[in-house]
């Protein structure tokens, strides 16, 4: 039975990882942070399992930012694999806790990997959660791994020295090593903060009657989003590469978010229109068609508290999206849109998850949250 340890288990990645690897007969070890509040949300159907827990799935405490408790868990557990995904993630964020971003997301790495050398596991194959954030300002487009690297972000500058580190002790030390280049990719356990939940999820809570508006920051920013589930099957056959080499995962694809906000809604049957230039631009409805929801709910009583509710709350001419200048970066990411035919042609690993479909998949799974336990 091989062995792999996941730092961010208890994030999108980790969760969706974590059941792959069970899935192929691995035994995990997940890396947990201590917390005065329970963070295990999007493990514990695997938690709670008695046939899982203890037996095929083992959690230790532990932070990137200790060095000798690193090397402790390594010299226990002696894992085949280690699939780095722990960071401070949040783009915005990182401009407030610049300091905090760089100690976790790019010595953090280095801590690993020297972890890795000094207790002598030279076997063992090494995976580090890189970003399309490091292109930021691109140079190129499409971004392949030869596209050279821009960061607009602290998260994407640390990011850059972790990406770099991976290459020096592969090179220096003979450590199976490589970098995952992920571009966005989203789902129903995507953080809330992140823009793409941020919308589905207060979509539903408009729908719902329970907020009015949602602001968010640049609509024109482009982004190559695709399924995690499916890029977490490509960190698997990363490591399962002959030789360590970096790859990119990306759909090929690019959307904006105003995109993203209009299909959305329109799922939920609201179409929109735009009013107004830069900070002061707003989305109005156009038109309420209660009707093409109704897909989304399974059972007919949610499908008649759903017509209710629109009916008591909304109306043409409402304004539901509010541009916040708030939510600018100090530096923005205009376009990313990524070449991933390196990883179709050696991993056999391609996108499958339509942009459309995506939209569906996670404003479905908030509107089933919100109609069936109100969050």
């Amino acid at each position: 039975m091989a062995k792999a340890i996941i730092t961010g288990i208890t994030g999108q990645d980790g969760s969706y990882l974590t059941e792959i690897l069970l899935n192929k007969g691995y035994e995990v070890h997940g890396i947990i942070r201590r917390s005065s509040s329970f963070n295990t949300g999007r493990i514990d159907h695997l938690y709670a399992d008695k046939n899982v827990l203890n037996k095929k799935l083992f959690l230790h405490y532990g932070d990137l930012v200790d060095t000798s408790n690193m090397n402790r868990l390594l010299e226990k557990i002696e894992p085949d694999e280690i699939y780095n995904l722990a960071a401070q993630s949040h783009v915005k964020v990182s401009f407030e806790i610049p300091d905090y971003t760089a100690q976790v997301d790019a010595l953090g790495t280095l801590r690993f990997l020297d972890a890795i050398r000094e207790v002598g596991l030279k076997r063992v194959k090494f995976y580090q959660a890189s970003t399309s954030e490091l292109y930021g300002k691109v140079q190129e487009i499409p971004q392949s791994e030869q596209t050279p690297f821009y960061p607009r972000s602290p998260y994407g500058v640390a990011k850059l020295y972790g990406y770099w580190i991976i290459v020096n002790y592969r090179e220096a030390y003979n450590i199976f090593a490589c970098n995952g280049i992920l571009f966005n990719h989203e789902s129903p356990r995507r953080g809330e903060t992140f823009v793409t939940r941020k919308i589905t999820r207060a979509a539903s809570s408009i729908a719902a009657g329970l907020q009015t508006t949602l602001a968010l920051g640049n609509l024109d920013a482009k982004r190559d989003w695709g399924f995690a589930p499916e890029y977490c099957e490509g960190m698997w056959k990363i490591l399962q590469h002959k030789t360590p080499e970096d790859f990119v995962l990306a759909t090929g694809e690019t959307h904006t978010v105003r995109e993203f906000v209009e299909l959305t809604f329109k799922e939920i049957g609201i179409e929109l229109e735009w009013k107004g230039k830069n900070e002061f631009e707003r989305g109005v409805i156009k038109k309420i068609d209660v009707s093409k929801a109704e897909e989304l709910l399974d059972t007919k009583n949610k499908s008649k508290i759903y017509k209710e509710t629109f009916s008591r709350n909304l109306k043409k001419g409402d304004t539901i999206i509010i541009v916040d200048r708030n939510y600018y970066r100090p530096t923005e990411v205009e376009l990313l849109i990524g070449n991933p035919a390196k990883a179709k042609k050696l991993l056999g690993w391609k996108a499958k998850t339509k942009f459309e479909d995506l939209v569906r998949i996670m404003i479905k799974s908030d509107m089933e949250k919100i109609f069936t336990r109100g969050y």
